[in-house]
């Protein structure tokens, strides 16, 4: 007989079967975790071979059924609960959508065309100061004026630009920007 280890275990199996449900209970907190887990034994007995005979298949049965136990326990613990599943699917999507896009590129238009109804320098100013980072004093340097020929020429392209753009301008309190 060929399946001799599958046979004994199999028998062991039915045989202590309340009792192994008992030990199991115990020690997994839970009958019904108990009942699942020597269904599965039960299953994994068929891949049981006769490569080395089993001493004691009392106790293979419920290491197999531990073992079970310790996967599915694991299993669970990486599952998403469904609290977290809603969470996840609560998030908000940050791309804009078609209607915001299409605004921005309008925006970006009408930016270009107030940009390109201004003088050249104080457009060069805009630029320098706001695009490339530059300082005042840097610019200033650069195009070989005073420091307050490009705070005027600053204020007009930002002035220009925002009614051009139909955007309000908040003035800072506290008087002018301390020089450097």
């Amino acid at each position: 007989m060929a399946d001799i280890n599958r046979v004994r275990l199999r028998g062991q199996l039915v045989e202590n079967y309340e009792n192994l449900v008992r030990k199991l209970t115990r020690r997994l907190g839970s009958s019904d975790f108990a009942y699942e887990a020597l269904h599965e034994t039960f299953l994994r007995l068929d891949r049981v071979t006769d490569a080395a005979p089993v001493r004691s298949p009392a106790d293979y049965i419920f290491r197999i059924a531990i073992n079970i136990a310790k996967d599915r326990r694991k299993a669970q613990n990486r599952r998403v609960s469904p609290a977290e599943v809603d969470a996840l699917l609560d998030i908000s999507d940050e791309k804009p959508d078609p209607a915001r896009v299409v605004e921005a590129r309008s925006e970006i238009e009408a930016f270009k065309r107030a940009l390109a109804g201004l003088p050249a320098r104080p457009r060069e100013v805009l630029y320098s100061i706001s695009v490339e980072g530059q300082s005042a004093q840097q610019v200033a340097a650069r195009l070989g004026v005073s420091l307050r020929t490009i705070e005027s020429d600053l204020k007009l392209a930002v002035t220009h630009c925002a009614d051009c753009l139909d955007y309000k301008l908040i003035r800072r309190l506290g008087g002018p920007r301390p020089r450097s």
